[in-house]
Protein backbone atom coordinates (compact mmCIF):
# COMPACT_ATOMS: atom_id res chain seq x y z
CA UNK A 1 0.00 0.00 0.00
CA UNK A 2 1.40 3.40 -0.96
CA UNK A 3 1.59 6.34 1.40
CA UNK A 4 -1.08 8.04 -0.71
CA UNK A 5 -3.43 5.11 -0.06
CA UNK A 6 -2.78 5.28 3.67
CA UNK A 7 -3.33 9.04 3.82
CA UNK A 8 -6.56 8.88 1.85
CA UNK A 9 -7.94 6.03 3.97
CA UNK A 10 -7.09 8.04 7.08
CA UNK A 11 -8.74 11.23 5.81
CA UNK A 12 -11.87 9.43 4.63
CA UNK A 13 -12.47 8.01 8.11
CA UNK A 14 -11.75 11.18 10.09
CA UNK A 15 -14.52 11.93 12.53
CA UNK A 16 -14.80 13.37 16.04
CA UNK A 17 -17.00 11.17 18.19
CA UNK A 18 -16.73 13.18 21.40
CA UNK A 19 -19.10 15.98 22.34
CA UNK A 20 -17.89 19.39 21.17
CA UNK A 21 -18.48 22.46 23.37
CA UNK A 22 -21.58 24.44 22.49
CA UNK A 23 -21.11 27.00 19.75
CA UNK A 24 -18.14 25.20 18.18
CA UNK A 25 -18.44 23.71 14.69
CA UNK A 26 -16.15 21.13 13.10
CA UNK A 27 -14.60 21.66 9.67
CA UNK A 28 -14.56 18.30 7.89
CA UNK A 29 -14.10 18.86 4.14
CA UNK A 30 -13.37 15.16 3.56
CA UNK A 31 -17.08 14.39 3.75
CA UNK A 32 -17.59 16.36 0.52
CA UNK A 33 -17.03 14.13 -2.54
CA UNK A 34 -15.68 16.94 -4.70
CA UNK A 35 -13.11 17.91 -2.05
CA UNK A 36 -12.09 14.33 -1.41
CA UNK A 37 -11.50 13.93 -5.15
CA UNK A 38 -9.09 16.87 -5.02
CA UNK A 39 -7.29 15.21 -2.11
CA UNK A 40 -7.06 11.99 -4.10
CA UNK A 41 -5.46 13.85 -6.99
CA UNK A 42 -3.04 15.69 -4.72
CA UNK A 43 -1.84 12.76 -2.64
CA UNK A 44 -1.64 10.43 -5.62
CA UNK A 45 0.52 13.01 -7.39
CA UNK A 46 2.95 13.63 -4.52
CA UNK A 47 2.80 10.57 -2.24
CA UNK A 48 2.32 7.60 -4.56
CA UNK A 49 5.24 5.66 -3.10
CA UNK A 50 6.31 3.90 0.09
CA UNK A 51 9.05 6.31 1.13
CA UNK A 52 9.12 7.85 4.60
CA UNK A 53 8.45 11.55 5.24
CA UNK A 54 9.19 14.04 8.02
CA UNK A 55 6.17 15.62 9.68
CA UNK A 56 5.49 19.34 9.82
CA UNK A 57 2.73 19.78 12.39
CA UNK A 58 0.33 22.70 12.36
CA UNK A 59 -2.45 23.66 14.76
CA UNK A 60 -5.64 22.70 12.91
CA UNK A 61 -7.02 23.57 9.47
CA UNK A 62 -8.60 26.96 8.82
CA UNK A 63 -11.64 27.97 6.79
CA UNK A 64 -9.77 29.22 3.72
CA UNK A 65 -6.89 26.74 3.52
CA UNK A 66 -6.92 23.09 4.55
CA UNK A 67 -10.42 23.38 5.96
CA UNK A 68 -11.63 24.22 2.46
CA UNK A 69 -9.41 22.14 0.15
CA UNK A 70 -8.70 19.26 2.53
CA UNK A 71 -4.96 19.75 1.94
CA UNK A 72 -3.02 21.44 4.77
CA UNK A 73 -1.78 24.95 4.04
CA UNK A 74 -3.10 24.79 0.50
CA UNK A 75 -5.75 27.27 -0.60
CA UNK A 76 -7.68 26.84 -3.88
CA UNK A 77 -5.37 29.29 -5.66
CA UNK A 78 -2.15 27.40 -4.85
CA UNK A 79 -3.85 24.07 -5.46
CA UNK A 80 -4.57 25.15 -9.02
CA UNK A 81 -1.63 27.38 -9.92
CA UNK A 82 1.22 25.54 -8.18
CA UNK A 83 0.01 21.98 -7.68
CA UNK A 84 -1.70 21.90 -11.06
CA UNK A 85 -5.00 20.58 -9.72
CA UNK A 86 -8.01 22.32 -11.22
CA UNK A 87 -10.82 23.12 -8.79
CA UNK A 88 -13.96 25.16 -8.60
CA UNK A 89 -13.72 25.96 -4.90
CA UNK A 90 -14.59 29.48 -3.83
CA UNK A 91 -12.10 31.42 -1.85
CA UNK A 92 -9.34 33.93 -1.88
CA UNK A 93 -5.59 33.53 -1.34
CA UNK A 94 -4.86 32.63 2.28
CA UNK A 95 -1.88 34.12 4.14
CA UNK A 96 -0.42 30.93 5.59
CA UNK A 97 -0.73 29.16 2.24
CA UNK A 98 0.98 32.11 0.57
CA UNK A 99 4.02 31.77 2.83
CA UNK A 100 4.13 27.98 2.69
CA UNK A 101 4.19 27.89 -1.10
CA UNK A 102 6.83 30.61 -1.26
CA UNK A 103 8.84 28.40 1.07
CA UNK A 104 8.15 25.32 -1.05
CA UNK A 105 9.41 27.21 -4.10
CA UNK A 106 12.56 28.22 -2.18
CA UNK A 107 13.05 24.60 -1.16
CA UNK A 108 13.03 23.42 -4.77
CA UNK A 109 9.39 23.10 -5.76
CA UNK A 110 6.39 20.99 -4.83
CA UNK A 111 7.77 17.62 -5.92
CA UNK A 112 11.09 18.15 -4.12
CA UNK A 113 9.34 19.33 -0.96
CA UNK A 114 6.54 16.78 -0.76
CA UNK A 115 9.01 14.01 -1.51
CA UNK A 116 10.52 14.69 1.92
CA UNK A 117 7.78 16.24 4.05
CA UNK A 118 4.21 15.60 5.09
CA UNK A 119 1.97 18.28 6.58
CA UNK A 120 -0.43 17.36 9.32
CA UNK A 121 -1.87 19.13 12.38
CA UNK A 122 -2.29 18.41 16.06
CA UNK A 123 -5.97 18.20 15.13
CA UNK A 124 -6.39 17.19 11.46
CA UNK A 125 -9.92 18.63 11.58
CA UNK A 126 -10.53 22.34 12.11
CA UNK A 127 -13.02 24.37 14.10
CA UNK A 128 -15.00 27.56 13.92
CA UNK A 129 -16.96 29.61 16.41
CA UNK A 130 -19.21 32.43 15.33
CA UNK A 131 -17.97 31.81 11.76
CA UNK A 132 -14.35 32.52 12.72
CA UNK A 133 -11.40 30.13 12.89
CA UNK A 134 -10.86 28.52 16.28
CA UNK A 135 -7.68 26.80 17.48
CA UNK A 136 -7.93 23.56 19.46
CA UNK A 137 -6.20 25.24 22.43
CA UNK A 138 -8.43 28.34 22.51
CA UNK A 139 -11.03 26.57 24.66
CA UNK A 140 -9.58 24.32 27.42
CA UNK A 141 -12.65 22.04 27.37
CA UNK A 142 -12.30 21.55 23.61
CA UNK A 143 -8.64 20.63 23.95
CA UNK A 144 -9.41 18.18 26.76
CA UNK A 145 -12.18 16.45 24.85
CA UNK A 146 -10.15 16.31 21.64
CA UNK A 147 -7.11 14.64 23.15
CA UNK A 148 -8.19 11.01 22.52
CA UNK A 149 -9.03 11.92 18.91
CA UNK A 150 -5.71 13.69 18.44
CA UNK A 151 -3.78 10.80 20.01
CA UNK A 152 -5.43 8.29 17.72
CA UNK A 153 -4.70 10.47 14.68
CA UNK A 154 -1.02 10.88 15.52
CA UNK A 155 -0.52 7.20 16.30
CA UNK A 156 -2.23 6.19 13.08
CA UNK A 157 -0.05 8.48 10.99
CA UNK A 158 3.16 7.37 12.68
CA UNK A 159 2.22 3.74 11.99
CA UNK A 160 2.91 4.46 8.31
CA UNK A 161 6.65 4.54 8.98
CA UNK A 162 7.06 8.32 9.12
CA UNK A 163 10.23 9.84 10.56
CA UNK A 164 10.20 9.83 14.36
CA UNK A 165 13.73 11.19 14.81
CA UNK A 166 12.63 14.77 14.27
CA UNK A 167 9.39 16.63 13.58
CA UNK A 168 8.64 20.31 13.04
CA UNK A 169 6.03 22.38 14.85
CA UNK A 170 4.44 25.36 13.11
CA UNK A 171 4.16 27.96 15.79
CA UNK A 172 6.54 28.81 18.62
CA UNK A 173 3.83 29.59 21.18
CA UNK A 174 0.79 27.60 22.33
CA UNK A 175 1.04 24.90 19.66
CA UNK A 176 4.69 24.21 20.48
CA UNK A 177 3.97 24.27 24.22
CA UNK A 178 1.18 21.72 23.88
CA UNK A 179 3.01 19.53 21.39
CA UNK A 180 6.19 19.46 23.50
CA UNK A 181 4.32 18.45 26.67
CA UNK A 182 2.28 15.90 24.72
CA UNK A 183 5.43 14.43 23.20
CA UNK A 184 6.98 14.06 26.65
CA UNK A 185 4.00 11.91 27.59
CA UNK A 186 3.73 9.88 24.39
CA UNK A 187 7.33 9.78 23.09
CA UNK A 188 6.22 10.31 19.50
CA UNK A 189 9.47 11.99 18.38
CA UNK A 190 13.02 12.26 19.65
CA UNK A 191 13.08 15.97 18.84
CA UNK A 192 10.55 18.66 17.91
CA UNK A 193 11.86 21.80 16.23
CA UNK A 194 9.63 24.91 16.35
CA UNK A 195 9.19 27.20 13.35
CA UNK A 196 7.58 30.67 13.35
CA UNK A 197 3.97 30.38 12.27
CA UNK A 198 3.37 31.39 8.63
CA UNK A 199 0.48 33.69 9.50
CA UNK A 200 2.57 35.50 12.11
CA UNK A 201 5.30 36.04 9.54
CA UNK A 202 2.94 37.33 6.85
CA UNK A 203 1.04 39.61 9.23
CA UNK A 204 3.81 41.03 11.39
CA UNK A 205 7.19 40.24 9.83
CA UNK A 206 6.59 40.59 6.12
CA UNK A 207 9.51 42.96 5.67
CA UNK A 208 11.76 40.09 6.79
CA UNK A 209 10.08 37.55 4.50
CA UNK A 210 13.30 36.53 2.72
CA UNK A 211 15.03 35.92 6.03
CA UNK A 212 12.18 33.73 7.26
CA UNK A 213 12.13 31.73 4.02
CA UNK A 214 15.85 31.12 4.41
CA UNK A 215 15.34 30.13 8.06
CA UNK A 216 12.71 27.57 7.11
CA UNK A 217 14.82 25.99 4.39
CA UNK A 218 17.86 25.80 6.65
CA UNK A 219 15.95 24.22 9.52
CA UNK A 220 14.08 21.77 7.31
CA UNK A 221 17.34 20.58 5.82
CA UNK A 222 18.34 19.45 9.31
CA UNK A 223 15.97 16.49 9.03
CA UNK A 224 18.31 14.90 6.52
CA UNK A 225 15.42 13.27 4.76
Amino acid sequence: MTLANRILDFLEQLTIATAIPRGVSVLNPYQQPEVFNLCRQFYTRYYNDTNTRTLIIGINPGRFGGGLTGIPFTDPTRLKEICGIENALPGKPELSSDFIYRMIHAYGGAHAFYDKFYFTSVSPLGFTKKEKNLNYYDIPLLQKRLKPFMQNCMRTQLSWGLNTQVAYCLGEGDNYKFLTAWNQEEKFFQQIIPLPHPRFIMQYKRKQLKEYLKLYVEKLNYSGK
